[in-house]
């Protein structure tokens, strides 16, 4: 059977390059595709049940040689695109800047313990729970400009704590 399968190979094999040469748009490159589909149509079991193994070779040339013009127009719209992946930075933090951030939240953490009720709840409702000023001013039933001045205290006391503690 490997012999039948050699036999086929070599009588369609200048047909098998004529009919890869247009869609990766080279010989050279239809030349390797024939090849690789050579190499998996040959590995195939004997037993296997292909009933038009001409008809077979000739759809592994077609997947391999899509395969190929994929490959080949994704390197053209990014060159260098593995080593650019490589390059990006890790999206985790690493295990110092974790440390860190977790002393600065809980420097933040107790800073803002330190405040006001009124003025920690101006600065809770703005800055984290993303309500504007007049939402907050309605909320606590103070004037805006008087909110506007609780959350900049807020701030200059969070910022303040926290360059004491780094």
């Amino acid at each position: 059977m490997a012999d039948d399968k050699l036999q086929l190979y070599l009588a369609h094999r200048p047909a098998l390059v004529d009919y890869a040469a247009p869609i990766v748009g080279c010989r050279a490159r239809a030349e390797d595709v024939v090849q690789e589909a050579w190499l998996r149509f040959s590995r195939q079991a004997d037993e296997a049940d292909i009933r038009h193994p001409a008809s077979y070779l000739y759809r592994i040339v077609r997947n391999l040689a899509l395969d190929q013009t994929r490959r080949t127009a994704t390197e053209k719209a990014q060159p260098g695109g593995d080593e650019l992946l490589a390059e990006l930075p890790a999206s985790t933090a690493s295990p110092e800047q974790a440390v860190s951030q977790q002393s600065e939240l809980a420097a933040i953490s107790r800073a803002l313990e330190e405040l006001p009720l009124r003025t920690r709840t101006a600065f809770e409702m703005h800055r984290l729970g993303g309500h504007t000023l007049q939402q907050v001013a309605n909320h606590l039933e103070v004037s805006v400009s008087l909110v506007h001045q609780l959350v900049r205290d807020a701030l200059a006391h969070c910022l303040a704590q926290l360059e004491d503690e780094l």
